[in-house]
């Protein structure tokens, strides 16, 4: 799952350089903020107690669908078009199945 938000990191990056010059610093940095935040969470429930993980994985579906949000909006906006818009949700929508299936294996 780390590999997965790596390389969407990555990929969001590419894409954030097309944003509008008014949306690149505001939504574009506000997204790619988030997208390293659930980068670092989802690694610290690596590496952290049973008890940890679950409350770190809560803490990444949460920004996984603050994301998906946002994503949306951008593509509303016009800032990114559907195929990078649907790319990036694809993506999401796979990070977000792998965080409930490790959750629930959890409890």
């Amino acid at each position: 799952m780390v590999h997965k938000i790596y390389e969407l990191y990555k990929l969001f990056h590419d894409f954030v350089k097309l944003f509008p010059k008014t949306e690149k610093y505001s939504l574009g940095g506000k997204i790619e903020n988030l997208l390293l935040d659930t980068l670092e969470i989802i690694l610290k429930s690596v590496f952290s107690q049973k008890e940890e993980k679950i409350s770190f994985l809560k803490q990444a579906d949460v920004n996984v669908n603050v994301l998906k949000m946002l994503i949306r909006l951008s593509n509303e906006i016009k800032s990114i078009d559907n195929k990078k818009y649907l790319i990036l949700q694809e993506k999401l929508q796979e990070i977000g199945k792998m965080i409930g299936g490790w959750a629930r294996y959890l409890n």
